[in-house]
Order: structure tokens, then sequence, then C-alpha cells
């Protein structure tokens, strides 16, 4: 027979104590567990790990799963860091309906939406719903491409997000693509996109190979993340494809981190020169 902590351990480390007893935990030993202290009793009826993660456990004392940006992040999902609201703050996902537990130091984000809440971490697509309503639109785009790619989420969940999320979100489901190798590249492309500049994505240049993306039919635009310019081999790698690249008439521009997320104004003077040229 399973120990309440071993229980715990194989259910994500939180749990109700009813779905404990299913798996033939008596009441008894929860509460012996609880008092020893392998686990912790965090509200009525709710237990979890000491060595839980405290933004869920800070959801499931509010009554709910841990969700939007700090579920995101749990799943593996690209995201632009927390502002400066945001820091601090577990969202939760109520369920349609479920019912709040304000608890001690409570900072909690409350979102309701329709299916059934639980405990824990929040599913992908619940949280891209709510992460629609916390974010901004890039930073929302950026997540949806990221999870996109990462496969986890599926046809039937992008439908259920599209139907979730109002009308006038429509235009930024349609303009995402699977195939965006890093949220740098979703960022770059919604940026363009709202500049009226349209780009190849995923290009694939004879002697060069894949690159991010071709504006103009001669400006290749790269997006780099911190690994590229920490990597000597990797540095390295991208010089000789530049040279290759210049070698065959593309002009090639290549953004890091910190210039597409802090600096876009130097990103955007450097890349309209370009495309003038390309286009002389």
């Amino acid at each position: 027979m399973f120990s309440p902590a071993d229980l715990l351990g194989r259910l994500g480390g939180i749990a109700r104590g009813t779905q404990l007893q299913k798996f033939g935990c008596s009441r008894k030993a929860i509460a012996t567990a609880a008092r020893t202290g392998s686990i912790i009793r965090i509200r009525q009826g709710t237990f979890a790990l000491p060595t839980a993660d405290a933004e869920v456990v800070a959801a499931a004392t509010h009554g709910g799963a841990l969700t939007c940006t700090s579920a995101l992040r749990a799943h593996g999902v690209w995201m632009l860091p927390p502002g400066e609201n945001d820091r601090g703050v577990a969202h939760v996902w109520m369920g349609g309906a479920g019912r709040q537990h304000p608890h001690e130091g409570c900072a909690c984000a409350v979102h309701y939406s329709p299916g059934r809440a639980g405990l824990g971490i929040a599913p992908v697509a619940a949280a891209l719903i709510h992460a629609y309503r916390c974010l901004t639109a890039e930073t929302f785009f950026a997540a949806y491409e990221s999870a996109w790619n990462k496969r986890l989420i599926g046809a039937y969940d992008r439908a259920r997000i599209r139907r979730e999320l109002p009308q006038s979100a429509g235009w930024l489901l349609d303009l995402a693509r699977h195939d965006s190798a890093s949220g740098l590249e979703s960022l770059l492309r919604l940026r363009l996109h709202l500049l009226g500049i349209r780009l190849d994505c995923q290009v694939e240049i004879e002697g060069v190979g894949r690159v991010d993306f071709v504006v103009g039919g001669r400006v290749i635009l790269e997006a780099d993340g911190k690994e590229n310019h920490d990597n000597p081999t990797k540095r390295h790698r991208d010089l000789m494809r530049d040279a290759a690249a210049s070698a065959r008439g593309f002009e090639t521009l290549r953004f890091d981190y910190a210039m597409i997320v802090h600096d876009w104004p130097t990103v955007v003077a450097a890349i309209l020169p370009a495309l003038a040229r390309a286009r002389a």
C-alpha cells in the first residue's frame, strides 16, 4: 500500500484527501502523515508534500489550479519575463464556478472559464486562454506559437482556444505558425507584420541552410538566442553562414534577445534601410 506521501509524489505533489482515500489511504493514515510532517494540510481536505511548488500550493489553497504565466512556464512554454505587477502573483483557475478561499498573504488573480480546474497545474490550453486576458497580445502570441511548436497543444486545443477567446483575437491565431523555433522569432514576425512588412519564414537557401526570415527577397533576418553568443562554436558557424549568404547576394541582419525585447526601435532602424536597398 502506498503511504500518503508516496501517493502525493505520484499525483504531482498535491491532492485532495478524497483522492488519496480512493487509492487506499485511510483518514487515520492521512492525519498521521500530516501530524508527523511528511505531508502538509494546506486547507481542509487538501494536502501537499512539503517540497511542493509554492505557487501551486497557493493556488490550491485558494481553491483551484495554477494557471496563466506560471503554469505555462512549468509546461516549458517560452515566455517573456513577468511584468512588475505580476511578480509574486499566483494565477488561479477556478473552473466555471469554483468557490474562492482567500488565505493569509493571498495575492491571487482568479480566472473563471468552462471546465473543471482541479488542483496542481492547469493544462496548456486553459493556461493560454487565461494568459490572453492578462498579458500583452505579443506575449500571448509568442507563448501560443511556442506551445504549438513544442506540440503541447493539438487541433482540439487550438479550436477550444479560438472558441473561448474573443473574435478580436482571431487575427493573432490566424497569423500563428507551428514552426516558429523561438519566442524571439515570434515577436519579430508579429512586430514586422504590424508594420506591414511581409516576410518568408524558415527559408532554405542553397549553400547557407535554413534561415529564420527573408524580407525583400535579399535580406536575411536572424533572431539569435543567448546561446549563440555564449557558444564560440555556434558563433563561428553563424559567421560562416553569413559569409556564404553574402557571397550569394544576401545581406544578413542578426538581432539578439535584448535588442528585440528591449530596443525594438534599433531593430526597425536597421531593417527598413536594408529593405530599401534590397528593393533598389
